[in-house]
C-alpha cells in the first residue's frame, strides 16, 4: 500500500512518548503514528456500531430480558476504547 506524507503538531510530551515507544518496539515512529491512527479508527468504528446497536434495539421494552443483556455486553466491547 501506497504512504503519504504529512505534517501534524503534537504536543511535546506525546511527541517523546512517541519516540521513546518506537525506540522500545524497535519501529519507526511513523510506524507507531500509523498503528495509533488506525486503532483509533477501528474504536472509533466500534462506538458508532454500539451507537446502531442501541439505535435499533432502542425501540424494544425494557422489560425484555434479552435488551439488558445485550447492552451489557456491547458496552464491554467499547467501555476500555479511548
Amino acid at each position: 500500500m501506497a504512504s503519504i506524507k504529512t505534517a501534524i503538531s503534537i504536543e511535546e510530551p506525546i511527541f517523546e512518548q512517541m519516540n521513546i515507544l518506537a525506540k522500545n518496539l524497535n519501529i519507526s515512529r511513523s510506524r507507531v503514528f500509523a498503528l495509533a491512527a488506525e486503532e483509533f479508527i477501528q474504536r472509533h468504528k466500534n462506538t458508532e456500531l454500539l451507537e446502531s446497536l442501541n439505535k435499533a434495539y432502542g425501540d424494544l421494552s425494557e422489560s425484555e430480558p434479552i435488551v439488558p443483556r445485550m447492552r451489557s455486553r456491547h458496552y464491554k466491547i467499547v467501555k476500555d476504547q479511548w
